[in-house]
C-alpha cells in the first residue's frame, strides 16, 4: 500500500469536531504553510507533530500517522522486550563460558 497524506479523512475529522486547519498546526506548533505542505505531501510530519494530531482528533497516534502516509515508529515497548531478551540471551552466554573456564 502506497503512503499518502490523507486530506479528506483530516478535513473530515476537523470538520466532525468544528475545527479549522489553523487549529491543528497550532496544537502541533507548525504555522500554517508548514501544513498546508504537509497536506499536499510535500513535507513530513515528526511524530511530536502526529501525537499532537491524534489528541486533538480523537483518534490514536498510528491512525493519526497512517492517514498522514507515515509509518509509525516501532512500538517502545516490543522494542524495549526484544532487547530485554538480546541482553538476557548474552548474559547467559557469558555466564555458559564463565562456568566452562571455571571448570
Amino acid at each position: 500500500m502506497a503512503l499518502f497524506f490523507d486530506r479528506a479523512w483530516y478535513e473530515a475529522r476537523l470538520a466532525e469536531r468544528g475545527l479549522s486547519r489553523a487549529v491543528l498546526a497550532a496544537v502541533a506548533h507548525m504555522d500554517e504553510a508548514s501544513l498546508e505542505l504537509a497536506f499536499k505531501d510535500q513535507r513530513e510530519l515528526s511524530w511530536s507533530e502526529l501525537t499532537a494530531f491524534a489528541e486533538l482528533l480523537g483518534v490514536t497516534p498510528a491512525e493519526a500517522a497512517l492517514r498522514a502516509g507515515v509509518r509509525t515508529p516501532p512500538d517502545p515497548v516490543d522494542a524495549r522486550d526484544k532487547r530485554i531478551a538480546m541482553l538476557e540471551a548474552r548474559v547467559a552466554a557469558l555466564e555458559a563460558r564463565l562456568a566452562r573456564l571455571e571448570a
